[in-house]
């Protein structure tokens, strides 16, 4: 988990790299949330971009996610849905890969020099080696748990750090620690649209690139 030094344009808080071990194995959506699931489930769309029901689901705080969750899980009590891992999250998105892309950038995401800065429908980019649609680009993804920093202890079946402070969250004044986002956004350039990248912002941020995907364990 994690990048390599020699990774180019790589952060200092992507490393240092370390194994990690998950002990169960887990399935995540082939696609972000779309739009058409939030409403099933909530009954409004608190979107921005709303040309059609196949977008990304945008603009929702890692709290009204677990709202949805609640609701959902009420609905379907065996589905037990849930928001991956940040190791989760990123064993998914590079399905064996170990650069910084499971692709070519232009062939797998929605970003800042492709995308016209909105969302686009989801899985029209190709897949992951994995069936994965859309784990870089498109919308950041809300992950589980707080932002940390890594350390190079092996670890089994995170999350295991403390919550940490990092990273910027503009206006936003929500309490609680940080919640990790990956994949980066199609307002993103290609730095930040790497499987390796991390940010995190408060509970309550809400924003129109942030999305997130479902998980299941079992």
């Amino acid at each position: 988990m994690g990048s390599p030094e020699s990774e180019e344009e790589r952060f200092p808080d992507e490393g240092p790299q370390h194994r990690v071990t998950f002990t169960r194995g887990y399935w995540l959506a082939d696609t972000p949330c779309t739009q058409a699931l939030w409403v099933a489930v909530m009954g409004s769309n608190p979107s921005h971009f709303k040309q059609s029901l196949s977008l990304p689901v945008e603009n929702v705080s890692w709290d009204d996610i677990n709202s949805f969750l609640a609701t959902l899980n009420a609905h379907c009590p065996m589905l037990n849905a849930a928001l991956p891992t940040e190791a989760q999250w990123e064993y998914a998105c590079r399905a064996t890969s170990t650069g910084a892309r499971y692709g070519d950038l232009d062939e797998i995401a929605w970003h800042e020099t492709n995308s016209g800065e909105q969302t686009h429908e989801v899985g029209q980019k190709l897949a992951n080696a994995w069936g994965l649609h859309d784990m870089l680009g498109n919308v950041w993804e809300w992950c589980a748990e707080p932002l940390g920093s890594y350390t190079a202890t092996a670890l089994v079946d995170p999350p295991a750090r403390e919550a940490g402070e990092v990273g910027e969250i503009g206006e936003a004044e929500e309490a609680g620690p940080f919640r990790v986002v990956r994949g980066g956004s199609a307002g993103d350039g290609a730095r930040i649209v790497r499987a390796a990248y991390r940010d995190g912002y408060r509970p309550g941020y809400r924003y129109d690139d942030l999305g997130f995907r479902l998980v299941r364990g079992q």
